[in-house]
């Protein structure tokens, strides 16, 4: 399994049930954790707030004014939607640490360094994988 330093807190293992202490890593991910669900509460509070926000007339005598109420609420519109996507990223990041697959490289296994998870939790990938996927996508655009 995981090595690292003990931390003084303890988990029971799959295999014994025996409590074991924590390691480094997974005390990391264990505060990795939290942050991902006070991000959720965030976004999910931010959302609701933009919701009730939304200009309710979306009809104007005058064009101009037509054009930026549409404009605007198209663009909140937008931003809910990639905000959702990044609810459903958290969400599987959660369910991933939860299950004992989060910090591990979906294309290659390797773990995926915990400096990587902490400026990026949401991330699957390693940083190689990552560098490979990026120059990929460039040679198809290009």
């Amino acid at each position: 399994m995981l090595q690292g330093k003990n931390t003084g807190k303890s988990k029971k293992t799959k295999k014994t049930g025996k409590t074991r202490a924590l390691t480094l890593r997974e005390k990391e991910i264990q505060e990795i954790k939290k942050k991902l669900i006070k991000q959720k509460e965030d976004l999910l509070t931010e959302a609701e707030d933009a919701l009730n926000e939304l200009p309710e007339q979306t009809v104007f005598p005058d064009l101009g004014d037509q054009a930026s109420a549409e404009t605007e609420r198209s663009f909140m519109l937008r931003l809910r939607g990639r905000e959702r996507r990044l609810l459903k990223k958290i969400d599987t990041a959660i369910d991933r640490i939860d299950h004992g697959t989060y910090g591990i490289c979906e294309k290659c296994g390797h773990e995926i360094d915990i400096r990587r998870l902490k400026a990026r939790p949401v991330t699957t990938l390693c940083i190689e994988c990552k560098k490979e996927q990026e120059e990929e996508e460039k040679l198809m655009e290009g």
